[in-house]
């Protein structure tokens, strides 16, 4: 009897319990949320975004970054797939006070703050390679301003050949 009791206890909880029935976790990454809802529900999963990570140039804003479980993965019917989205675009940048500082020694702090070198044009000044002023699309830039990372910083550097008056 008890034999037969437990075999009956595991045969419905094999059948509650949908063991056996697997499905396929599809690679939903690059896909935007209204694609990759339509293709999860058709496969009765279910999802949850977790985070946005920053802009990645590889994915298109806005689309799945990560996933987890992995594609590939085998899960149960209703499973939740966790998802982590791209940024929209790409986080904006802080310009620090450069003026009056070096061009050797702006570049690379701009470079290191994922911002990238424009054009060059000098000015009449007394100081050779000193920023006068940075500037992004024709704009004058001053410490606090913020721009897009990855945006082009135009540089107005000292000629070094004005005469020095007191």
């Amino acid at each position: 009897m008890l034999f037969i009791l437990t075999f009956a206890l595991m045969k419905w909880l094999a059948v509650r319990t949908n063991h056996g029935e697997e499905i396929t976790v599809p690679d939903i990454t690059k896909l935007t949320i209204v694609q990759a809802k339509e293709k999860l529900e058709g496969l009765n999963l279910n999802y949850q975004i977790n985070d946005t990570l920053k802009f990645q140039e590889n994915f298109p804003p806005n689309s799945i970054v990560e996933q987890d479980p992995t594609a590939g993965s085998k899960v149960k019917s209703g499973r939740k797939i966790y998802l982590k989205m791209n940024a929209l675009n790409y986080e904006m940048i802080e310009i620090p006070d450069l003026k009056d500082k070096t061009y050797r020694q702006a570049l690379p702090t701009l470079k290191a703050l994922g911002l990238e070198e424009g054009k060059v044009t000098y000015r009449s000044y007394f100081a050779e390679d000193v920023v006068l002023e940075l500037q992004h699309k024709g704009k004058i830039l001053k410490a606090g301003d913020k721009v897009m990372k990855t945006s082009k910083i135009d540089f107005i550097l000292g000629d070094g050949k004005a005469v020095f008056q007191d």
